[in-house]
């Protein structure tokens, strides 16, 4: 059986078609596309010509989509920002050489992933080195040249570097345990922290709230373990409350534990074109996260 024969779609055919759809106005379109309007009216004509759909429907205030433009939409969309992609990609010159970054436990599930995802996609030849430690450690291996980039928590505004976000540290608890209505309060803590006695354990002391350390471990994930299973409340970042746990706030009697900022640290010695790449790239995938936070 013979197959239907249809005139291909022509991408700039569909950036024309959003930009009408996005203003509901073809002069405004045109200017946005940089045409003018008889073209654009030229180009939705062919555009639905070759579909056999009416896509707007005329009026004397501009145009609205009708149901078959509707559907065409986010195939539009779609296609659209599928060809911007490639050639933003074919613009970036690839890199090479050794990147080797430091980062929180904190972030190591969320914000990592991403960077690194995209960062190898781009720079395949790039070898990254990913060092997962606390910010003391993080600072010092800074300065020992160990690594070339460092993302570190700053309680006192102290370190110098580009802030990425604020994420409030604030004690959190069980949605089905009830660990902080208890007397005394089992809470959760880093082993051997100067962070948990200066700001998770005072602030307790200075709100009159009594405690017992039930749980001490290494590590933010220890901590989430700890609260989910009922053993212990504990301080996390805001960003890093688990899904069946909640924040304690004013309400329920707690403070907020800090207002720590997410610092992105450089090496003070030197850098490359693929250090500034994954730097750019860490600043990328922190932004959503810096939004919600707000």
């Amino acid at each position: 059986m013979a197959r239907t024969m249809y005139a291909p779609l022509e991408s700039d055919l569909l950036r024309t078609f959003l930009a009408v759809a996005e203003t509901g106005n073809f002069t405004r379109a045109a200017d946005g596309v940089g045409r003018t309007q008889s073209a654009v009216s030229m180009q939705i004509k062919r555009l639905e010509d070759i579909l056999g759909e009416e896509l707007f429907e005329r009026g004397p205030r501009g145009v609205v989509l009708t149901g078959r433009g509707e559907q065409l939409v986010p195939y539009a969309q779609r296609i659209i920002g599928l060809l911007e992609e490639a050639a933003a990609a074919m613009r970036v010159k690839p890199l090479d050489g050794p990147v080797r970054i430091g980062i929180p436990e904190e972030y190591s599930q969320t914000v990592l992933p991403r960077a690194l995802a995209a960062f190898s996609e781009r720079h395949p030849a790039v070898e990254v080195t990913v060092r997962c430690d606390y910010t003391a450690r993080q600072m010092a291996a800074l300065e020992k040249d160990e690594l070339d980039l460092a993302v570190v928590f700053d309680w006192h505004e102290r370190a110098v570097g580009e802030v990425l976000l604020i994420d409030p540290t604030v004690w959190v608890t069980s949605l089905t345990h009830r660990l902080h209505e208890r007397t005394p309060l089992p809470v959760a803590v880093y082993g051997n922290s100067q962070w948990c006695t200066e700001f998770a354990i005072r602030s307790l002391e200075q709100h009159g709230l009594d405690y017992r350390v039930a749980f001490t471990c290494d590590t933010s994930g220890g901590l989430k373990i700890a609260i989910s299973s009922g053993l212990a409340i504990a301080a996390l970042s805001r960003s890093n409350i688990p899904a069946d746990c909640r924040e304690l706030t004013a309400d329920d009697g707690f403070p907020m534990v800090d207002s720590s900022r997410v610092v992105l640290r450089r090496n003070p010695y030197h850098s490359s074109p693929a250090v500034e790449g994954m730097a750019e790239l860490i600043r990328e995938a922190f932004r959503p996260m810096s939004l919600h936070l707000r």
